[in-house]
């Protein structure tokens, strides 16, 4: 599957933004997908995932409450929506796939197979 991130932008603390994942190749709704960000001279990080189906999301502490990770199969895309965006969130944002089910392991990036290119979203303060 090939995976193609957008919606980044920069955006004052406070506001929000949208980002998405459109997703080619197999069949999409049989994959789990996550979002993952990595600040410079940072590892990446978990940000939220969702389950093959949608009916089952998980969230980092650091986003829960303010971020939402939805998909729609019917279009091949899975969504970020960020809202009450701080500084800290800015990074470089990555949508990933893996044809396991949302589980525990689901937060780590090792655990997904593909990956795509990142979008940049810049808080400034």
């Amino acid at each position: 599957v090939q995976l193609q991130a957008s919606g980044g932008g920069l955006v004052q603390a406070g506001g929000s933004l949208r980002l998405s994942c459109a997703a080619s190749g197999r069949t999409f709704s049989s994959y789990r997908m996550g979002w993952f960000r990595q600040a410079p001279g940072q590892e990446r990080e978990f940000v939220a995932a969702i389950s093959r189906s949608g009916g089952s999301t998980y969230y980092a502490d650091s986003v829960k409450g303010r971020f939402a990770i939805s998909r729609d199969n019917a279009k091949n895309t899975v969504y970020l929506q960020m809202n009450s965006l701080k500084p800290e969130d800015t990074a470089v944002y990555y949508c990933a796939a893996d044809p396991r089910g949302l589980d525990s392991a689901s937060w780590h990036p090792r655990n997904y197979d593909y990956w795509g290119q990142g979008t940049l979203v810049t808080v400034s303060s």
